[in-house]
């Protein structure tokens, strides 16, 4: 398999799996049939960017999107997108877009149609977690 389908193999697994907070840099390494290192330098090589840059713009995007469009709070919409500190989440969304969280949505809230509602929005983005059915509990 040539380099270029390894690394669009990797790359698709972040595009796809962006909300896993648990994808990090050997989960995606594997998809490409890497070493950790190796892949990090190819992809940078190869992109421009490393693996966690990509990652991080690509959340940073959906974000952005359920910001516009969905009536969820900013700490929702920070774990729904991937990362697990509000903090890094809002210093990562200023360093790109220039704006905070709170301050994006202001700004661009309001252009548009209404917003989703939340419930709506985090049973879509699958944020509600599943129940274990226990056959000690009661139906």
């Amino acid at each position: 398999m040539d380099k270029m389908r390894q690394l669009r193999l990797a790359k698709d697994a972040m595009d796809r799996d962006w909300a896993d907070s648990g994808l990090d840099l050997d989960a995606v390494a594997a998809h490409a049939g890497y070493s950790r290192f190796h892949f990090l330098r190819a992809f940078k090589e190869t992109y421009g960017e490393t693996p966690r840059q990509y990652l991080t713009h690509r959340r940073i995007e959906r974000a952005e999107e359920m910001l516009r469009s969905a009536d969820l709070s900013v700490t929702e919409i920070c774990h729904l997108v991937g990362f697990s500190s509000l903090g890094t989440f809002s210093a990562r969304f200023k360093t790109r877009t220039g704006l905070t969280p709170s301050e994006y949505r202001t700004e661009h809230v309001g252009r548009g149609a209404a917003l989703i509602p939340g419930c709506y929005a985090m049973l879509w983005a699958g944020g509600f977690p599943r129940r274990e059915s226990n056959s000690e509990e009661a139906p």
